[in-house]
């Protein structure tokens, strides 16, 4: 199989999830900005350098097109609530230093596409599917008794991500063009919530005279868009190289180094618990990856249209 993979391919899969992988660093280097800051600035340079990628292979129609789409605009605003939760969430976990619930939160997305599949389209399971779905519900439950309660970041994480991947799959759009309208939507959000903290005194961008503070930190943030859009480019033209099998497994690239560096590299706590949560976890992702294989390796003809399937997305 790896003489027919497209190396190339391979090289820009693997780092789009190389630099998503490696966020958590990002997000710790930015404190003292709280998380809302560092989402609302995130979306503000996102939009920026979408704006300059647009403005140079001239998709400004492509945009104004969904803009004047009701229905598409719609869509794509209801994704843009959906991304900023999530990124929220994310930031929050890792300033929080709970970079491994995080990790598990993408560990289980996954299994969640395969459960939204079954629930909101109406698609049926094959076993190996159901068996995974089982060994994750019991490993959420796992989690959730050595924590205490029920994991809410890792969930929020997974489906908010798996939600906002069903709801892409309703419109048609460039990933630059939906990106472009969808930091477009969350902008004015996320302008007034810079102006809150601006106003509390609270926004590190262009604050000086504090720890930490200063032109670097200014540059840091402005890099959050730099490397959102960076990603997303290197995974759209990995993923059109590439079979979808093979995409399907380099998304686990991603949560694999944020649990990496939860453990080894922020010392957060991994009670025997946590540990046996997340060896289920990775239980269930090898039997949905092997049924995964099993399935492409069907004969189309013989594919059922009505069985879940888990397309691979990147987590923007």
């Amino acid at each position: 199989m790896t003489d027919s993979l497209d190396r190339r391919g391979l090289a820009l899969g693997a780092g789009a999830y190389l630099v998503w992988g490696l966020f958590p660093l990002l997000m710790h280097a930015l404190e003292p900005a709280s998380a809302i800051e560092i989402t609302a600035q995130r979306a503000i340079w996102s939009l920026l350098v979408c704006a300059i990628i647009v403005a140079f292979v001239r998709g400004w129609r492509r945009v104004l097109a969904v803009l004047r789409s009701p229905r598409t605009l719609g869509i794509l605003a209801l994704a843009a609530a959906l991304i900023a939760t999530n990124w929220l969430i994310y930031v929050f976990a890792v300033v929080t230093d709970r970079v491994n619930s995080a990790s598990l939160g993408y560990y289980i997305n996954p299994l969640v596409l395969v459960a939204l599949g079954v629930f909101v389209l109406g698609e049926r399971l094959r076993r190996l599917q159901i068996v995974a779905v089982a060994i994750a519900s019991v490993a959420v439950a796992v989690i959730g008794v050595e924590m205490g309660g029920l994991p809410w970041i890792s969930l929020a994480l997974a489906f908010s991500f798996g939600l906002y991947g069903l709801i892409k799959k309703r419109v048609s759009v460039d990933p630059i063009t939906g990106l472009t309208v969808e930091t477009l939507v969350i902008a004015p959000f996320a302008l007034v919530g810079l102006w809150w903290l601006s106003s509390s005194g609270e926004l590190t961008f262009g604050a000086r005279g504090s720890s930490g503070l200063g032109v670097g930190h200014d540059l840091l943030l402005a890099s959050t868009g730099v490397f959102t859009v960076g990603a997303l480019l290197l995974f759209g033209a990995g993923a059109q190289r590439l079979p979808l099998n093979v995409t399907g497994l380099l998304q686990y690239i991603a949560p694999t180094m944020m649990f990496m560096l939860a453990v080894w590299h922020f010392g957060e706590p991994m009670p025997a618990g946590r540990w046996i949560g997340f060896v289920l976890v990775w239980a269930a992702l090898i039997v949905l990856t092997l049924d995964g294989f099993r399935a492409a390796r069907r004969p189309r003809a013989l594919r059922d249209p009505d069985e879940a399937e888990v397309e691979p997305a990147e987590p923007v």
